[in-house]
């Protein structure tokens, strides 16, 4: 990926797409059902692509009417919304990745063919590189699904546009974090610095309140479990996490999904960096320090 970041764009992402594509060939289809969690105010249906990405449908359970996260396969999207009865007009990208924004594209052109499907808003971080965006977004930004509140969080690390979409109402509270959190792990760092991850993690994501459900990017249960156990072999809920992880089939670990931000505040090491037991695992002393050593670490485990 790093190698990617120096080719012109349009070319990183005709080459991710060609990986993605070709590593997602040979996955199970029996394997990608949608889950679904229905709030009092929101439904939320995961819908598993490629080989172990997520994209997600949000529902106003008052108005019916529906956004999509990182909708890398469109059409099974679609299949999703006309199986539903949703009203589909927003779409909410996080980065600029081919297997987040790959479907940017496609969908919009589905609607551009169905015009009496009304207009899609699609939203974004700052960056020529999502492509079709059309509203973009940065720190505290807000809008509307139906009668849902959506407020932007800036989380520049994994890229530097990065954007996690925060949704609170008297009952529920969700976030969707693309790639910079996930269960019990972070993103690489490819476009940004320990300082900006740091920020995201400690000062932004692990400020939402503890039961607010997170929606990451990614299945990666089972490694990042392991790395934390690693970090932290005394961590009771780390392994107790893992164990459930490494008894499930794949679709098992899928259900592991959402996490909530007090789960990841208890397992997650890259939001334990103030932890003397996650210092002492890289043999550092301050928390930024420990960010960046426990990346590298990572990286390399």
């Amino acid at each position: 990926m790093s190698f990617l970041n120096l080719l012109p764009h349009r070319i990183s992402q005709r080459l991710t797409a060609i990986y993605f594509t070709a590593t997602s060939f040979t996955f199970q289809r029996t394997l990608t059902t949608a889950q679904t969690t229905t709030m009092a105010s929101m439904t939320v249906k995961k819908i598993p692509a490629l080989k172990d990405n997520f994209m997600y449908l949000v529902v106003c359970n008052e108005t019916r009417k529906a956004a999509v996260v990182d909708p890398v396969e469109p059409d099974r999207v679609l299949e999703v919304v006309k199986q539903d009865g949703v009203q589909l007009n927003q779409l909410l990208t996080t980065h600029h990745h081919w297997d987040h924004a790959g479907g940017n594209e496609a969908l919009s052109k589905k609607f551009q063919e169905n015009t009496d499907w009304g207009k899609l808003v699609v939203y974004g971080g700052k960056d020529d590189r999502i492509d079709c965006l059309t509203n973009p977004v940065g720190q505290d930004d807000t809008f509307e699904i139906g009668k849902l509140r959506v407020r932007c969080l800036s989380t520049p690390c994994h890229t530097s546009s990065h954007i996690c979409y925060y949704i609170e109402t008297d009952q529920d509270r969700v976030v969707f974090t693309g790639d910079t959190l996930f269960l019990a792990g972070c993103g690489r760092f490819f476009e940004g610095t320990p300082e900006q991850m740091y920020d995201a993690l400690i000062n932004k994501l692990s400020a939402l309140p503890d039961d607010t459900k997170v929606y990451c990017g990614h299945e990666y249960a089972v490694q990042n479990l392991r790395f934390g156990n690693t970090v932290e072999p005394d961590n009771t809920d780390t392994k107790t996490l893992l164990e459930q992880a490494q008894a499930a089939d794949l679709e098992g670990r899928r259900a592991l999904v959402p996490s909530t931000i007090g789960q990841e505040k208890r397992t997650n090491v890259f939001m334990r960096v103030h932890e003397a037991t996650v210092q002492a695992f890289v043999g550092k002393k301050t928390p930024l320090e420990t960010m960046q050593a426990l990346r590298a670490a990572k990286d390399k485990f």
